[in-house]
């Protein structure tokens, strides 16, 4: 269980919620109201007061490397450090078997990252959010830059994640995509947050 109590994000009145293996919670609200940093403070990438734990482990108790192998952020905007896309990720032929359910050739990562498109560089970023078999996916906005193809097959493929007990956070502005993924949503407006089950 990924368990948030009272956790004060900047901005943010504060949050107060529990997931459980399997739950999927699609954050909504306005451009510029908290989404992604609500998201970030969770994967203790931003300062925040309050306590988060998953499976009674306390985030404050442990390495921030280690509470972040258990509980993935994945931006908006992917980051590359190296040219070529296969050194990026270390579990390959998974990578590889995730990226084909994405609609991703084998060969994309032979390739360099440059040459990647924005659709092919978010969904590629996500496969290497797989890697590890984090307990929590923190994803925000995972369907931005692809075309309705491409999205049906990440919602797919997310959707595969929950059924395996994934714990998942979607920031979202399509009502449709909330509509179909979601099992809980908080709604932020006006510093405001609302938590309820679907």
């Amino acid at each position: 269980m990924l368990s948030v109590k009272n956790l004060k994000v900047r901005g943010l009145a504060p949050i107060s919620f529990d997931l459980h293996k399997g739950d999927l919670l699609v954050v909504r609200g306005p451009s510029g109201s908290g989404k992604s940093l609500l998201l970030r403070a969770i994967a203790d990438l931003d300062e925040a007061s309050g306590e988060i734990t998953l499976d009674k482990g306390s985030g404050a108790r442990m390495a921030p490397h280690n509470w972040r192998r258990k509980v993935r952020f994945l931006s908006a905007e992917s980051g590359w450090w190296g040219e070529q896309v296969g050194a990026h990720f270390t579990e390959l032929a998974r990578a590889k078997k995730s990226a084909n359910e994405l609609g991703l050739a084998a060969k994309l990562f032979a390739s360099p990252v440059a040459h990647l498109s924005s659709g092919e560089r978010q969904r590629l970023s996500f496969v290497r959010a797989l890697e590890g078999s984090p307990k929590v996916l923190l994803l925000d906005e995972p369907t931005s830059a692809l075309d309705e193809v491409a999205a049906e097959l990440m919602e797919k493929k997310i959707l595969a994640l929950q059924k395996d007990g994934v714990i998942l956070v979607v920031v979202t502005h399509s009502t449709a995509q909330a509509e179909r993924l979601a099992t809980h949503t908080l709604t932020i407006e006006d510093g405001k947050t609302r938590f309820e089950a679907r």
